[in-house]
């Protein structure tokens, strides 16, 4: 009998496992494939390493503009992907010592629940007191003519297929503009792909703040990326993708109604990942579902006592960090310790040069809710350290305020380290600080963070 079963080794279940070791849990952990799941094997870490060797690429490109000339600079793209799958090895064989270190018994195999308190793997039926399920996404592939083929004959790729590929793919078709067909037009671009990114909605990037949302479609437009909206593929061909919509561009003021083909080497599906509910023995325990996620309250219980989601497959923030947190309060309530699990304060990052960093609500998000707010920005560029470190000067940092109470709510970042900064932001917004109290906050200068305080002046 153990104290607790986790079924899933992304961030959230090794996580929680951890955790619950740490606190004299008798552990079972359960990963049918690699430790760290999607995230750490196929996502975050592996297009984060890749993004950074196409940042270097660029800086090397254009050293002149920093005082630096560097002649024959070239991109060993089998190179950068060798680095990043050593980078991956190193970070797997770090959580499973982190496993040992906790006492966690991990084994690599596919658990199905049997009900409330047992799962089988292979012959085996392994009886615990509680359960958190952790079993992550999948990709959404839609039915769309002559994807399946396209997907066998390898001309469409999903997010894990596309990180292995060892030559440069001449030209590029992404379909899907957000975070992960963002990051991916950036290195590809970077290192010498024509890319062209095709979106169904009016705007990349999701929920996005709208300005910021622009001007980073504008900074790629510039790089030569090529972005078609309110743009659906309709199917699939011999290397070629079929669409019909409206295109549009930075340099095209209206949308132009197109249907037509587009020649490709390869392409890229990331129109984003659906809870991976299937084949594991929710309906066995009664686990209920909403809108095809299993459905959880503020301390991540399901509706069967002892039984808890975290992750992906509860579909409230498919992000990695959220999920971390989610393993927290789910093992807290375990332990009897008081917490609840809150949503507004969640960061979102895009990786892309520059980055696009995000916290709370947008004012099209407060409008919809029938709350005023007031919307203080300023270009990057009143940063000293920004212009010091940037030879161009794209970059935006946007606070949201309510109105009636003054308290932030929201903050949107485009810019050098934002993905770094944000944080700071996260923590304003957790502990519903004031304008006037931001201004009070001392920011080491100089530094890009130090910009939110500037535009906090001028609203306190």
């Amino acid at each position: 009998m153990y104290d607790l079963i986790v079924i899933g080794g992304g961030p959230g279940g090794y996580h929680a496992a951890k955790m619950a070791g740490r606190a004299g849990l008798k552990t079972l952990l359960f990963e049918k494939s690699e430790l760290g799941g999607v995230c750490l094997n196929e996502g975050c870490i592996p297009t984060k390493t890749l993004l950074n060797s196409a940042k270097i690429f660029d800086y090397a490109k254009h050293g002149e503009a920093y005082g630096v000339k560097v002649s024959g600079v070239a991109f060993d793209h089998k190179a950068a992907v060798k680095r990043k799958n050593s980078v991956v090895k190193m970070l797997v064989s770090g959580v499973k010592a982190q496993m040992r270190e906790y006492g966690v018994v991990v084994k690599s195999e596919t658990a199905v629940i049997k009900d409330r308190n047992h799962v089988i793997a292979g012959s085996e039926t392994y009886e615990a007191k509680n359960m958190i399920i952790a079993a992550g996404s999948v990709p959404v592939i839609p039915p769309i003519p002559g994807l399946s083929q396209a997907i066998a004959d390898g001309f469409a790729l999903t997010s894990r297929e596309i990180l292995e590929l060892l030559e440069i793919p001449e030209k590029l078709v992404i379909i899907g503009g957000g975070v992960i067909g963002l990051e991916m037009a950036s290195y590809f671009n970077s290192i010498g792909s024509k890319v062209t990114v095709i979106e169904m909605l009016p705007k990349i990037a999701g929920p996005t703040d709208a300005e910021i949302s622009k001007m980073l479609m504008d900074v790629y437009a510039k790089k030569g990326v090529t972005f078609m909206l309110n743009t659906k593929v309709t199917g699939f061909e011999s290397g070629k993708v079929i669409y019909e919509g409206s295109a549009v561009s930075p340099s095209v003021p209206d949308f132009l109604p197109v249907h037509g083909e587009l020649a490709a080497d390869k392409v890229l599906l990331s129109i984003g990942r659906s809870p991976a509910t299937d084949g594991i023995g929710l309906e066995n325990a009664g686990v209920a579902l909403y809108k095809g996620a299993v459905e959880t309250d503020a301390h991540m219980r399901t509706n069967v006592p002892g039984i808890y989601a975290i992750g992906d497959i509860n579909a409230k923030y498919m992000l990695a960090h959220t999920a971390y947190r989610e393993g927290e309060v789910a093992i807290n309530h375990i332990l009897g310790r008081r917490d609840i699990m809150r949503y507004d304060a969640v960061p979102s990052v895009i990786y892309t040069t520059p980055e696009v960093a995000c916290v709370g609500e947008t004012e099209e998000s407060l409008s919809a809710k029938g709350i005023e707010a007031v919307s203080v920005s300023l270009p990057m560029m009143y940063s000293g350290r920004f212009i010091a470190e940037n030879a161009s000067m794209d970059g935006l940092c946007k606070l949201v305020f309510e109105k009636k109470t003054r308290r932030i709510v929201g903050v949107h970042m485009l810019g050098t380290y934002a993905s770094e900064i944000i944080s700071a932001a996260c923590v304003m917004i957790e502990t519903q600080m004031l304008a006037e109290e931001i201004t009070e906050v001392i920011f080491p200068h100089p530094s890009v963070g130090e910009i939110m305080k500037d535009v906090a002046f001028r609203f306190a």
